[in-house]
């Protein structure tokens, strides 16, 4: 069995891995079944259905969900470059995703508890609704339910960076696209899956193949907790449960490599001083604080247009109401493909260069979005798009790793969390602004396609940021022999 062997030779050139060889297949396979885990709440909460629960179904604002996005994110941006600089301390990253993980499967149970004992059960699908006429939700529920999510969604945020700052001691830097690619294909498979198992609790039915039997789905309601009522409250312990189970291979067979065993406390004062040190200090590495702004311009405008998309189609394209679940199955499964193209091309001529293709990519899809003019142009584009996506993630973590020593890989990708989180707050401001702004002069398409504008412009805007920062890639490929 393949084990980690320890680098002796004290080399502090950027980049510079600890490990000669790989860890075993059962440890790199289980670090990547996490990313399968996490996709399974970000796309069953995050994206179709908490919002619209709590929207459509119990008739709150859309403000409530902004307000419960922007609190999580803005606790992300407070704690956790902090937190990864004291990971970075001790070298310990997998408690930290054991500890967020079990936090956010908690509270998204508790979403699902609060829904259906402290709420009316309104909404679509409902089996056995309650009748109440012009419910509104609000007062203590309200506070329950926004609490909940933003502990759930800042939790699973938490995990991340401490997940991938997990990959260095799993590989060397010649192989960190393929394990990182690895992950990016079990993520996507994950949003697939994820939403054909969660989706029959919604309304007993799946996408593209219609209702399941009832006696399967009595069945199937009968084992999952808090899943026995349909509709969209329904789906949510069943997710938390989903992904705690495959996050359980991490758990077992993944370890930290290198800790630091030290009966010495923990420097809090000290890592609250290296959170502002991170950013001076990454005048030392060429590059990176232009990598983390390039970061946080592309982040911005995928983060908005994945979240605009289903909108977008529906208002702008014609699209069927309520397909939004069906779209993002059709379009995740280029990405699964796309993932490990992407993988093996950051292998093959490294991250920057993978990174450049793959912004020009979306530049040319955008303009493509725009100019669709039919809903069959705008799937072509949709499935282009859903093909080059993952090359952000896949090429970004080794893109990092490959500009700062990976012992400091705590803290950067905690900053980079925090740009990421930035981002999740400005992109769509942005598109609200020029959609809304628009809309009253100029009708719904006009609108809309100017927001997919804004979402060019950004993604131009990052690729020329990213045309200064430095190529490491042959330089640390000679180091790792």
């Amino acid at each position: 069995m393949t084990a980690i062997v320890h680098d002796p030779s004290g080399t502090e050139e950027p980049g510079t891995a600890l490990v000669l060889d790989q860890a075993p297949a059962r440890e790199r396979w289980s670090w990547a079944l996490y990313e399968f885990a996490s996709t399974i709440f970000s796309m069953n909460i995050a994206t179709l259905y908490f919002a619209v629960w709590l929207v459509s179904d119990l008739h709150g604002s859309n403000a409530d969900v902004a307000i419960g996005n922007g609190i999580a994110s803005a606790l992300v941006m407070l704690s956790i470059p902090i937190l990864g600089a004291v990971s970075d301390v001790t070298r310990r990253r997998k408690p930290w995703v054991v500890g967020f993980t079990i936090v956010a499967v908690a509270a998204t149970v508790a979403i699902g508890a609060v829904g259906q004992h402290l709420i009316p059960l309104t909404g679509d699908s409902i089996l056995k609704p309650t009748v109440v006429n012009d419910f509104v939700i609000s007062g203590l529920p309200l506070v329950f339910v926004i609490t909940a999510f933003v502990i759930a969604n800042y939790a699973y945020q938490g995990a991340l960076p401490f997940y991938n700052a997990m990959m260095p001691e799993l590989a060397p830097p010649g192989k960190w696209g393929q394990l990182s690619g690895l992950g990016a294909i079990l993520g996507y498979t994950g949003s697939i899956l994820g939403v054909l198992m969660i989706k029959p609790f919604f309304d007993g039915a799946l996408p593209l193949l219609g209702q399941l039997p009832g006696s399967l789905m009595h069945a199937m309601r009968a084992i999952f907790p808090l899943a026995s009522t349909g509709g969209r409250v329904a789906t949510f312990a069943p997710t938390a449960l989903l992904y705690f189970v495959f996050s359980i291979p991490l758990f077992v067979f993944c370890r930290d490599h290198f800790p630091v065993r030290t009966r010495q406390s923990v420097p809090w004062r000290q890592a609250f001083r290296d959170v502002a040190n991170t950013i001076r200090e990454s005048r030392k590495y060429p590059g990176v604080l232009r990598f983390i702004v390039a970061s946080f311009v592309y982040q911005d405008a995928m983060g908005t247009i994945i979240s605009f998309m289903a909108l977008y189609a529906v208002v702008a394209m014609g699209f069927k109401s309520g397909s939004e679940t069906t779209l993002f199955v059709v379009l995740t499964i280029p990405a699964v493909f796309g993932a490990w193209l992407w993988g093996r091309l950051t292998d093959r001529i490294g991250p920057k260069k993978t990174l450049m293709i793959v912004l020009g990519a979306w530049v040319l899809l955008l303009v493509a979005m725009i100019a669709a003019p039919s809903r069959q142009a705008f799937w072509i584009v949709g499935a282009m798009i859903g093909f080059i996506y993952g090359g952000v993630n896949v090429a970004e973590r080794p893109m990092l790793l490959r500009l700062i020593p990976d012992e400091e890989a705590g803290r950067f990708f905690g900053l980079m969390v925090l740009s990421a989180r930035a981002a999740a707050i400005v992109g769509p401001l942005v598109w609200a602004l020029a959609v809304d702004g628009l809309m009253p002069s100029f009708g719904k398409g006009i609108a809309y396609r100017a927001g997919v504008a804004t979402v060019a412009i950004a993604m131009c805007i990052a690729l020329f940021i990213m045309r200064g920062v430095p190529d490491n890639f042959r330089a640390t490929e000679k180091l790792s022999g």
